[in-house]
């Protein structure tokens, strides 16, 4: 499946990005896409007093870029001769030079490496979590391991009809999209495939709603039902969009586990043993660089895996281009 086609990879200067970078050539070579690599080193100042942007403080950032220009050219060295790579240094902050990037470029998903060795300790309020917030396309933090492959892949899905209407056709067009890389990347990697939806059923212990245990059974069982359904629908649709034989190569297995999202998919991920997840970040706040949701943010905080993490496709970043 050919879905990206301007990847921007960010190799970590301080660490090593080398299966960030791998993930992301073959990336670009399956999908005959181009592929710019960058680095971000910080704003050179000479020092307190000195004047920002004075004659030393350039000679500062002139030496600074060089040496990561360098560094960069480097990490691409052995990938030159199977693909063309264009290597850039950016200048600043680094997530919001790198949706600028984005922005300035058209790029549809950035590939990294986590900041450090124990980023999910500290996660919020990092660069990793404002990309994860604030990048307009999909952003895939790719966890240092001993193999380049992937052996369990799983992708969170809610198909929760108890939203508002305006809501409903958002969420299942960003389902698809969700579903679609998830079914590329197992194929992929031939791995297995782990669909997982939690459900709840609000009213089944309240006796004010239900007067016997049967009655209540028989609700939770048509909760279940209706979600059962929902999730099989989505899963046809993705298939019957690829390759005839898809389910001959697709290990794919389905979950519907009753409880919390943000209890459960963590459970599951651990359990599985899961090495990338995939999911959507959709809220309801409307408020400006929290478009993540506290249920998405509450899930990333307790896996330990590679994340691929999916915006609707009308999402605008609160980071603008000057």
């Amino acid at each position: 499946m050919q879905r990206f086609k301007n990847i921007l990879v960010v190799v970590d200067l301080t660490q090593s990005s080398s299966l960030a970078l791998l993930r992301a050539v073959e990336l670009a070579q399956n999908n005959q896409a181009s592929l710019t690599v960058v680095g971000v080193v910080p704003k050179m100042t000479a020092g307190i007093g000195m004047p920002e942007g004075g004659p030393i403080s350039a000679d500062l950032q002139k030496y600074a870029n060089a040496a990561a220009k360098k560094s960069l050219e480097e990490a691409i060295r052995h990938f030159m001769s199977q693909i063309d790579i264009q290597a850039k240094v950016l200048v600043g902050t680094p997530f919001m030079e790198i949706i600028k990037e984005v922005l300035s470029n058209d790029h549809d998903l950035v590939i990294k490496s986590p900041e450090n060795i124990g980023w999910l300790d500290r996660l919020f309020g990092s660069d990793d979590m404002h990309l994860l917030r604030k990048c307009p396309c999909p952003v895939w933090l790719v966890k240092q391991s001993t193999s380049n492959t992937y052996r369990r892949i799983l992708t969170a899905i809610d198909v929760d009809t108890d939203h508002p209407p305006n809501e409903l056709a958002k969420r299942y067009k960003l389902n698809i999209q969700i579903l679609e890389m998830a079914v590329s990347q197992a194929l992929s990697d031939f791995a297995e495939l782990h669909v997982v939806h939690a459900w709840q059923a609000i009213g089944e212990r309240n006796p004010f709603i239900f007067n016997s245990d049967v009655k209540s059974h028989e609700y939770t069982e048509n909760i279940l039902s209706k979600h059962n359904e929902e999730l099989d629908k989505l899963i046809d649709e993705v298939i019957s969009k690829t390759n005839a034989d898809v389910g001959k190569f697709l290990n794919l297995q389905k979950h519907l586990i009753k409880g919390l999202p943000q209890k459960e998919i963590p459970a599951l991920v651990n359990e599985l043993g899961v090495d990338l997840v995939v999911m959507g970040t959709v809220a309801r706040t409307g408020i400006p660089g929290f478009f993540i949701g506290n249920t998405a943010e509450t899930i990333l905080s307790q896996i330990k895996c590679s994340v691929l993490a999916v915006k609707p496709a009308d999402f605008v970043s609160p980071v603008a281009l000057s």
